[in-house]
């Protein structure tokens, strides 16, 4: 008398061998299409500034920044630097010990601000500087400074400076540009030295590794910022309006329009 078969067994092997075949080809892929998720890599030079027409300039290539400096206003046109994830995270202590430029003609005392109701306004923030030695003594080069109101260096400035190391942390790299705005009427100076206060101040945001590549700008008057930096916020086509600085032109003008344009504070802060 024969036996009779299981009713599965005829097939039941056979398809979990299709089912785990199945799932690993899934899994793969999925990993596949995780590592090769596209992303631009954009390469080139994007601490390049081209300076508004008529301002005077020397440009000063130190280690951790770059630096158009303007002797007839003993301020700099602007600044720019890179940050990147692990130069967020140095713990390199402040230095606080401001000093001239000795090489530079026009670069501010310390003295100059003495008494004057200014701070010392860092342009590329001690706080980005942690990660050597040199890179923080270099960024309290009289320079890299400006006066700035206490209740724009302690307030919306600060802040945004704290935000952009976060940033930094969470898209890799960031670049960074900032200096007061050019063309507004001049009607205060400070110091032996007649060191021109600036009445506003920009920076230009660019995460060129993220995914896809973003950017933001920033005005802020030099006072105390009404409704803090998110008030403040800006596309980089409005601050090179304002300013006739060009930022980031060694983008590609495809994605340097679209990044130009943007101005979403929201988007920055609750990406994760």
């Amino acid at each position: 008398m024969s036996r009779k078969k299981p009713i599965f067994g005829s097939w039941i092997v056979p398809v979990a061998v299709v089912a785990v075949v199945v799932w690993l080809a899934i899994r793969a892929l999925a990993s596949n299409s995780a590592s090769e998720a596209p992303t631009q890599q954009l390469q080139g030079d994007f601490e390049k500034v081209v300076t508004a027409k008529g301002l005077p300039e020397q440009i000063l290539n130190y280690e951790a920044m770059t630096i158009s400096f303007n002797a007839s206003t003993h301020n700099p046109n602007w600044v720019a630097w890179e940050l990147t994830r692990d130069e967020a995270k140095g713990e390199e202590p402040r230095s606080n010990k401001f000093h001239p430029d000795p090489n530079v003609p026009g670069c501010a005392s310390p003295d100059d601000y003495r008494n004057s109701g200014f701070d010392r306004g860092h342009m590329a923030p001690a706080g980005d500087m942690k990660w050597s030695q040199k890179a923080m003594e270099e960024s309290f080069t009289m320079t890299n400074i400006c006066p700035q109101a206490k209740a724009l260096n302690t307030g919306a400035w600060k802040k945004l400076e704290e935000k952009c190391r976060l940033w930094a942390d969470r898209d890799s790299a960031l670049v960074i540009v900032c200096g007061p705005v050019p063309g507004d009427p001049i009607d205060m100076y400070i110091g032996t030295s007649q060191v021109v206060v600036p009445q506003r101040f920009f920076k230009v945001i660019l995460a060129p590794y993220a995914n896809p590549p973003r950017g933001i700008g920033f005005i802020m008057p030099n006072e105390r910022v009404e409704g803090g930096m998110q008030r403040a916020a800006v596309s980089i086509d409005e601050v090179e309006r304002v300013t006739g600085h060009d930022f980031f032109s060694a983008l590609p003008d495809s994605i340097e329009n679209v990044i130009e344009a943007q101005c979403n504070f929201n988007l920055w802060s609750t990406l994760k």
